[in-house]
């Protein structure tokens, strides 16, 4: 976060105060942005070095007014801030995606530096130093975390959060048993990113309608103890993953605003990111999930990783930029290992009891110039599960899901089965049931 210099006014000279000793809130902010540039984008202040709170703004502002004010210095100090936003008030700053902005300068993509600095959405506090040496214990950690193959992934979307784009059109998710140390992962991009990382939930980003909100100009947020619950719904986490254009933004007691977020999501967790309804590749196919390495038995956990992990922070941010390079020589397709598309299979598959049953062939077996209905289908489905200790899905939702495969599956919905009475019944062809009912 931007910190903000206090300004020795006693000694300069007071010019917003008139003869009454009262505050002319005016000219009040128009000399504190003459001592602070700052531009205020839909709501939210920028320094050129970045995001700037209203709470350190506020502080600033009453630093400088105690003094001067007697009574109600809380108001004050918000109503000051309130006239400062429409004061300093400014279009939109552009997406750059060509570049990062650094604390001691602008790096290029295109491998360019440039010491000076300009208007952003973004600066990390971290300098960029070609000559920083090798992050080795950061390396060694990583060595013990996860395979090598998936470390390469790793380096690919630590360097994707690093600029303001959601082109990649993934989220990650590092899963194991607990213990393992993923959520230093989070730590080091902390120390990487600042204030342009959030923490919360993503079951909360969901079902809360002002979590949204917070994310806006952000570039990463980490839930590093995802729940195990399944989320109602996934509209909003799909959508903010692909999104390239804006999104409605709600906060408390004020007017909803079309806004900018560029997020992107790194969830750490003991089990896969489960929906209740939704069972759709669309919501699978968003997902990057690493596992780690069994925890070796006879490692003696180190108290003081993070401090050695975060003294490499500039060698680390160098790594992570070259996995950016490498993302964007790839067209934004990140790098994945058959592990991680296991990873991924087995995450539909937890999610979604059909794919089990359609591979059980005891039960069903897929061939042309065959069919069954609906209703005898879906009886083999609840056979099934009983016999496997699984939870049924409702008939609406299977019948759903599989006519939304039938590619996959080389089957065809039709209204023209012929059932065991002779009728015509809802069915699908290319299915057919292998057990009595």
């Amino acid at each position: 976060m931007t910190e903000l210099n206090n300004i020795d006014y006693e000694n300069q000279g007071i010019t917003w105060l008139d003869e009454e000793n009262h505050i002319d809130e005016v000219k009040f902010c128009e000399s504190y942005l003459q001592e602070y540039d700052l531009k205020c984008i839909n709501g939210s202040f920028f320094s050129i070095d970045g995001f700037v709170s209203d709470g350190e703004i506020e502080k600033n502002i009453y630093n400088i007014i105690k003094n001067h004010v007697a009574r109600n210095v809380s108001k004050k100090v918000k109503q000051l801030l309130e006239v400062l936003r429409f004061e300093s008030y400014s279009e939109e700053l552009p997406i750059q995606n060509d570049r990062i902005h650094v604390k001691n300068g602008t790096i290029f993509l295109n491998g360019m530096f440039s010491g000076k600095k300009e208007f952003c959405l973004n600066r990390l506090p971290i300098k960029y130093n070609p000559q920083s040496e090798q992050p080795k214990v950061w390396l060694a950690f990583l060595e013990e975390l996860l395979e090598k193959e998936d470390i390469i992934t790793l380096q690919e979307y630590m360097g994707y959060c690093l600029i303001p784009s959601t082109k990649g059109q993934k989220m990650m998710l590092l899963i194991g048993k607990g213990g393992e140390g993923k959520s230093r992962v989070g730590l080091v991009l902390r120390s990487i990113l600042g204030n342009n990382m959030n923490t919360s939930s993503i079951q909360k980003v969901e079902t809360n309608k002002f979590a949204r909100a917070d994310l806006e100009y952000k570039l990463l947020m980490v839930d590093d103890d995802m729940k195990m619950e399944a989320l109602p719904q996934t509209n909003y986490i799909k959508s903010i993953v692909t999104l390239e254009d804006k999104i409605d933004l709600e906060r408390k007691s004020k007017q909803s605003i079309q806004g900018t977020l560029y997020v992107r999501f790194l969830c750490f967790g003991n089990g896969n990111l489960n929906s209740l309804y939704d069972r759709s590749y669309g919501f699978f196919r968003r997902q990057i999930v690493l596992t780690t390495k069994e925890k070796d038995k006879n490692r003696k956990d180190n108290p003081f990783l993070i401090e050695k992990l975060r003294a490499e922070k500039e060698g680390i941010f160098l790594w992570c930029l070259e996995g950016l390079k490498r993302l964007l020589k790839n067209d934004y397709e990140f790098t994945i290992s058959e592990k991680a598309s296991q990873n991924l299979y087995h995450a539909m598959e937890d999610g979604n009891n059909i794919i089990s049953f359609m591979k059980a062939d005891d039960f069903v077996k897929l061939e042309s110039a065959t069919m069954t209905t609906s209703k005898k289908l879906y009886g083999c489905y609840c056979h099934w599960c009983d016999e496997n200790v699984e939870k049924p899905i409702s008939a609406k939702s299977f019948i759903s899901y599989l006519k939304q495969s039938e590619k996959e599956y080389n089957i065809q919905y039709s209204t023209n089965i012929l059932s065991e009475t002779g009728k015509k019944s809802r069915g699908f062809r290319g299915i057919y049931i292998k057990i009595r009912m």
